[in-house]
């Protein structure tokens, strides 16, 4: 481990940027702005994450030293996880070895930790060809979603999440800053991100602590655009009051509102959701905003008490878990997962690992996920699985 007198942390040049080819670390939002290069920690988090988060929080206090600076979030060392989508497994955080930071009001940061932020850079590749293959017949997968719509109408759950996975191989190896570079640039208001060779543009908000400031945008409900503005406008109007996509999207608020309102002094939703646009699709999304009460939690304790959500995994949770595990047979992986960055005061953003890819030399994993309900056509959510993926295939394939 670094000691702390190692870590030095001061103003940042104002054209300090990432490029294709750094050993990339980043997340990127509309409020805050944060990637590094190298890796100074790497945090090994034991099975079941959940219950050992603490172990990050220590590790980035022995780090911190007086380069944090408690008024602005995300300054001194940052740790960067892409955590399971399953709450059993263990879990592996980094902490770059040089981190820039920019926040909403122009500020930059840069902080070293021991090292010098040239080593930190490869040639990267250009595939010419990349090809992408359904893991399973997408027949077999309508299948399994015609299977949970008949245990949902016998009333063994209300909603399940089911993930379609494809699998993507180039013939040269995927750079990961490559790939995060294009999503920032095709998503600009989305949560991208590039941890440990995950990488992807989030349309959602898991949960983010600024201070006493805690929000989460859950997103619940779906709908095609199709780039012709009224067209757009008009399925847009027909989601947001669409009885099924409201009673989905009013679940996942629910549970969300009650994993956080524990620890607050005052949390309160929006009185109703908006339609954000996400690429090839379009969603319900709702704000909750509130006030922690003091001692405010760390965001890796709201993060453990949230994932995963009813947007991610269905509900009632460990019904829709089951059914879930039973349906997809493989293992997520980091899809779905939190995946975000905390400092060492505990403030930090954590967005839903969708839209992703988890990157490996030539070859990619990418899954797609639809809320399967009573009345699901499976058909159309094979089609809303394919406009998911759309992008992120974008991304991963431009020569």
């Amino acid at each position: 481990m670094t000691p702390a007198d190692e870590v030095r942390s001061g103003p940042d040049r104002p054209d300090a940027a990432p490029v294709p080819g750094d050993r990339l670390t980043a997340f990127s939002s509309p409020r805050r702005y944060l990637w590094g290069v190298g890796l100074a920690v790497r945090i090994e988090v034991p099975a079941p994450w959940p219950e050992h988060l603490g172990v990050v929080t220590g590790t980035l206090a022995s780090l911190a030293g007086d380069t944090h600076d408690p008024s602005e979030p995300g300054t001194g060392p940052v740790a960067f996880g892409a955590l399971p989508y399953d709450r059993s497994a263990p879990a592996s955080l980094v902490v770059p070895a040089v981190l820039h930071g920019r926040s909403p009001d122009g500020r930059r940061w840069r902080t070293v930790i021991g090292t010098d932020p040239d080593q930190h850079r490869v040639d990267p590749s250009a595939p010419q060809r990349v090809e992408v293959r359904a893991v399973r017949d997408p027949q077999d997968w309508c299948e399994d979603v015609r299977t949970a719509t008949k245990r949902i109408a016998e009333g063994h759950l209300t909603k399940v999440v089911l993930a379609r996975e494809l699998a993507v191989h180039a013939d040269a190896d995927l750079d990961p800053a490559t790939v995060f570079l294009r999503l920032q640039e095709s998503a600009p208001h989305a949560f991208c991100f590039c941890v440990d060779g995950f990488v992807g543009a989030s349309p959602e908000l898991l949960v983010s602590r600024l201070g006493e400031v805690v929000r989460a945008q859950p997103m619940a409900g779906t709908a095609p655009r199709s780039g012709d503005p009224e067209t757009d406008r008009r399925v847009a109007a027909e989601l947001a009051t669409s009885g099924k996509d409201r009673w989905e999207h009013q679940i996942t608020i629910d549970a969300v509102h009650e994993a956080v309102l524990p620890w607050c002094s005052y949390l309160d939703a929006e009185p109703a959701p908006s339609v954000v646009d996400a690429g090839p699709v379009q969603h319900l999304a709702t704000l909750v905003e509130g006030r922690l009460s003091s001692p405010a939690p760390s965001v890796l304790e709201l993060v453990a008490a949230l994932h995963p959500t009813p947007a991610v995994g269905g509900w009632p949770r460990d019904d829709a878990l089951t059914l879930q595990a039973e349906l997809e047979g493989t293992d997520r992986g980091r899809y779905a997962g939190p995946v975000g960055w905390v400092d060492s005061s505990g403030n930090g953003a954590f967005a839903v690992g969708i839209r992703s890819a988890e990157l490996r030399g030539p070859d990619a994993r990418v899954f797609a996920g639809v809320g399967v309900v009573a009345d699901s056509d499976a058909e159309a959510e094979l089609a809303e699985t394919r406009a998911k993926a759309r992008a992120i295939l974008d991304a991963l394939g431009r020569p």
